[in-house]
């Protein structure tokens, strides 16, 4: 099936080859569609799409033209299975099975809801779902081979119907078995979206579906580190490698409708105000399989809760409703509105057991308000304010602000500066959990607010297109899991200073693009251990080749970050823990890989010798304790941009 998959890209390259390209946007500077006559009076008008016709966009962002320029930043993307820059994580053995975050950031997916932290990786939230305005029918495909077996794949389908409405059908697939035993992912996500705009500008809706499924199993790591390290015969099949655990999985589905609508009663040129009613539905679910009582887990037999369910789960739910009231002039924009929502969070399998009790469901209505202020002068500063509030009986206050400002005096430079202040109950996979586990049940229910507050910004240079940023963020009531996997609160805040770099040096055809980032944790060092310094260079050389029918990219790429004491994956949680009093460093070693890319119309081949290092000497970098980091492979992405 591969080999009919491969011989069905390479005919369709070879077929468009033969065609000139007449849309990408680097041959191309139409600003509009090209119209074609004659010049009779009687002559057929004949329609010619440009690239600038083809665009994507978000509910709260500019609509932007899809993106057929062969440029650097690409290999970032699309040599990854997320189709995501990952900067800053470094990827478990098996794709479709997350990454461990070696720099600290806050993901406000998992606000007020159920998100294990390694399932979070791929989630589409709201601000994420892309809309289209396409003149003719698209297809955008992207491909990814997978670890020993199987494959990944997203397609996407969007048409413009009149002029007023588009809709987008979008599945990804992906199955990798792995090379480690136990280790098989699999992950799918479906989405439908459209989007209308009346002709008189009155009415505009968004509407989506998403249902997203990211499965694993669980093999808990490494039995032998030792043998491992050393190279050992025994261990170089690895899908020989002892394992921790037989028979575990984990699953986290995530499900969404949404729909987003404004309407101005008046003539919006002289009564500026619309109405705009927003309501979505998200339930999430958590799974942890066992055909087995699991001997990693416990030493002894008082240890289990004899009889307890060996599967065990839990789900959130939240009926989101909000009105607001917007006024829009010109360069000015203030948007305020009440919020209800209804919140449910429980477990499948409650439990009662001495002093803890863990209920079946918590369920609350919440109140709130939302807002949000956008300025624009001179079209050179931009400022842009969001605030929500609300108030629950079980989960607390909730506070939300965010403030960016964007000021660019002259054209290529710029700086954005942004302070963002969050008050809210700590993910709700800290709060509930029941085990046959003894020590793995618990009730947080009596959570403090997690404060944070993150202040930070970047600025952008045209030389050697640069940028430098800094962020500093203090977190007040710090949560995490003990190296027990239990949930606890720092007394202290938590306070970490980010600053870095990135620029693009050139020479003839010869370009190399880096990036730095200096990381420091000032306070409570053990409770988020991460690498001081992280850091990547890629030196390629790009030309045109073949008559110009083509595009190359060739170089090699390098990763670094430094040693440091990480964090325990615990797959029970799908989260990280503290370490034990057996401390396990990662870190301290370049990753190398070399690539080629290849352009060709509108499509593009990614190959990359992934790891390379592991060619000359053995294996001996990690993604988390007793969890190696994969070996060398051969890594291919392909994007095809179908336009019709």
């Amino acid at each position: 099936m591969k080999y009919l998959l491969l011989v069905f890209f390479f005919t369709g390259l070879i077929v468009n080859a033969q065609i000139v390209n007449k849309t990408d946007s680097n041959r191309i500077q139409t600003q509009d569609s090209v119209i074609v006559d004659s010049g009779t009076k009687d002559s057929l008008i004949i329609f010619k799409p440009t690239i600038q016709d083809y665009k994507f966009y978000t509910q709260f962002s500019e609509k932007r033209i899809l993106d057929t320029v062969l440029s650097y930043d690409k290999t970032y993307i699309f040599t990854q299975y997320n189709n995501r820059d990952n900067f800053g994580k470094i990827q478990f053995a098996n794709i479709g099975t997350g990454f461990n975050p070696l720099v600290y950031e806050y993901d406000p997916e998992q606000n007020l809801t159920l998100l294990p932290s390694n399932k979070a990786h791929n989630i589409l939230g709201i601000r994420d779902i892309r809309y289209y305005d396409v003149k003719t029918p698209t297809a955008i495909f992207v491909y990814h081979n997978a670890m020993r077996n199987g494959v990944a794949l997203n397609s996407t389908y969007t048409q413009n119907i009149g002029k007023t409405f588009n809709f987008a059908i979008e599945y990804m697939g992906l199955r990798s078995l792995g090379n480690y035993s136990n280790n098989l992912a699999v992950n799918n996500n479906t989405v439908f979206s459209g989007h209308f705009k009346s002709r008189n500008n009155k009415y505009e809706a968004f509407a989506h579906f998403i249902h997203q499924n990211v499965n694993s199993e669980e093999n808990g790591g490494i039995v032998n580190d030792s043998l491992f390290l050393s190279g050992a015969e025994a261990y170089s099949n690895r899908a020989n490698v002892e394992v921790n655990l037989q028979g575990v999985d984990s699953r986290f589905s995530y499900r969404r409708y949404y729909l987003g609508h404004q309407f101005s009663p008046f003539n919006p040129e002289r009564f500026p105000f619309k109405l705009q009613h927003t309501i979505s539905h998200q339930g999430n679910k958590y799974f942890f399989s066992q055909t087995g009582l699991q001997p990693f887990f416990y030493d002894q037999p008082t240890q289990i809760i004899s009889g307890f369910p060996l599967s065990t789960g839990k789900y959130s739910n939240n009926l989101s409703n909000t009105v607001a009231l917007i006024f829009h002039y010109e360069k000015f924009q203030l948007n305020a509105g009440i919020r209800h929502q209804n919140i449910a969070f429980g477990v499948y399998e409650p439990l009662e057991i001495g002093q803890l009790n863990v209920p079946q469901e918590i369920r609350e209505d919440r109140i709130g308000a939302v807002g949000n202020l956008k300025i624009n002068l001179w079209n050179k500063i931009a400022l842009n304010a969001d605030l929500e509030i609300s108030r629950g009986e079980h989960f607390g206050n909730f506070i939300r602000t965010a403030n960016t400002l964007h000021f660019e005096p002259f054209t290529g430079y710029f700086i954005d500066a942004k302070v963002n202040f969050q008050s809210s109950a700590p993910s709700f996979n800290y709060l509930l959990n029941t085990s046959p586990y003894r020590k793995m049940n618990y009730n947080f229910m009596d959570f403090k607010n997690q404060n944070i507050l993150e202040i930070g910004g970047n600025m952008n240079l045209k030389w050697f297109n640069s940028q430098l940023f800094a962020q500093y963020f203090r977190i007040d009531n710090f949560t995490y899991f003990n190296a027990e996997g239990q949930p606890a609160q720092s007394n202290t805040s938590v306070n970490i200073s980010q600053i870095g770099g990135e620029a693009t040096f050139h020479y003839n055809k010869f370009r190399l693009n880096t990036r730095l980032l200096f990381q420091n944790t000032l306070t409570n060092k053990e409770l988020f251990p991460a690498p001081n310094v992280i850091g990547r260079a890629n030196l390629f050389y790009q030309t045109k080749a073949f008559k110009n029918a083509a595009e190359l990219q060739g170089g090699i790429k390098v990763h670094y970050f430094t040693k440091f004491e990480s964090r325990d994956y615990f797959p029970v949680l799908n989260e990280f823990t503290l370490q034990n009093a057996n401390p396990f460093s990662i870190g301290g070693k370049p990753i190398v890989d070399a690539y080629i890319n290849m352009k060709v119309k509108r499509m593009f081949f990614f190959v990359e010798g992934q790891h390379l290092n592991t060619i000359l000497a053995n294996n001996t970098t990690y993604t988390a304790p007793h969890y190696p980091f994969y070996d060398f492979r051969i890594n291919i992405g392909i994007v095809w941009y179908m336009i019709n």
